[in-house]
C-alpha cells in the first residue's frame, strides 16, 4: 500500500508501536502510516526488545502497562544494553512519582491515556526533530562550566566535583538549557521550547518531573545548584545567603 507523506514527518522515520490493546495498536498504526511513518508493532515487552534490536526504529511508542513486563522495565533494559532509541510512553498512570520512574528509566516524554492521536503525532514530531539535530558543527567549543559543574556538549560528558554523572539525552539538554544562562531564571514555557521543541501547548508538568530527576543526580553534591523560583521557573546558581525567592 502506498503512503502519502504529510507535514508531520518524512517517510524515512520508523516508529515501533508497542501496545497490547489491538484496537489502540491499530488506531496508532493507521495514524502513523497516514502521517508518513514506517511502522512495526509489538504487543509484549519481550517482543518489543527483540524488535527494537532487529529493526532499530527511530522512536519507540511504548505502552507502560504491558502483559509481561512493563514499559519502564523495557526501557531500562534497552538503556543497559546501550540502545538509546527515543521512547515516548503511553500511560494511564498520572501520579508524579510514576512519571519520575518512567523518565528516570530513560524515557523522553509521555502521553497519558485517554489521548488524542494528534497530540501523539505532535510529540513524536518534537522528539524526532530534536533527535535529528546534529550534535554540533564547526570548531570544538569549550565545555560549559559553573562552580564545580562541567558539561561538554560535543562528547555529552557531565561531571561535578571531578566525578562523572550519567544523564539521559533529555536530561542533558535540560542541564545545558539552565547552564547556558546561569543565575538567570528560566521559565517552564521557555524550557519546553528549548528542550522539548514543543510548538504547541505542551504539558509543563514534564518540566517539573525532569527537574526533580536532574536534581537527584546533580545536587547529590554540595552546594545545591538547581533552584525552584515559585511561580516563575528554575535557576542554576550557587545558593545566596539570606532570604530569597529560591526554594528547593
Amino acid at each position: 500500500m502506498s503512503v502519502v507523506p504529510s507535514a508531520f514527518a518524512p517517510p524515512r522515520h520508523h516508529v515501533l508501536v508497542v501496545e497490547d490493546d489491538p484496537s489502540i495498536r491499530t488506531l496508532l498504526t493507521s495514524a502513523l502510516h497516514a502521517a508518513g511513518y514506517a511502522v512495526h508493532t509489538a504487543d509484549t515487552g519481550q517482543t518489543a526488545m527483540f524488535e527494537a534490536g532487529r529493526s532499530r526504529p527511530d522512536l519507540i511508542l511504548l505502552d507502560v502497562g504491558l502483559p509481561d513486563i512493563d514499559g519502564f522495565a523495557v526501557t531500562r533494559h534497552l538503556r543497559a544494553e546501550g540502545v538509546y532509541i527515543p521512547v515516548l510512553f503511553l500511560t494511564a498512570r498520572t501520579d508524579v512519582e510514576d512519571r519520575i520512574i518512567g523518565l528516570s528509566s530513560g524515557g523522553d516524554d509521555y502521553v497519558t491515556k485517554p489521548f488524542h492521536v494528534q497530540e501523539v503525532l505532535l510529540r513524536i514530531r518534537a522528539i524526532l526533530r530534536r533527535s535529528d539535530m546534529p550534535p554540533g558543527s564547526g570548531d570544538r567549543r569549550p565545555p560549559l562550566r559553573y562552580a564545580d559543574l562541567v558539561v561538554d556538549e560535543q562528547s555529552h560528558e557531565v561531571s561535578r566535583a571531578g566525578l562523572p554523572i550519567q544523564l539521559s539525552p533529555t536530561e542533558f539538554r535540560l542541564l545545558v538549557c539552565l547552564l547556558a544562562q546561569p543565575e538567570r531564571v528560566v521559565g517552564k514555557r521557555e524550557i519546553l521550547s528549548e528542550v522539548w521543541h514543543y510548538d504547541f501547548a505542551g504539558d509543563a508538568r514534564i518540566v517539573d518531573t525532569y527537574v526533580r530527576n536532574l536534581r537527584r543526580k546533580i545536587d547529590r553534591f554540595e552546594p545545591p545548584l538547581i533552584h525552584t523560583i515559585r511561580g516563575v521557573g528554575y535557576c542554576l546558581r550557587v545558593a545566596r545567603p539570606g532570604p530569597g525567592a529560591a526554594v528547593r
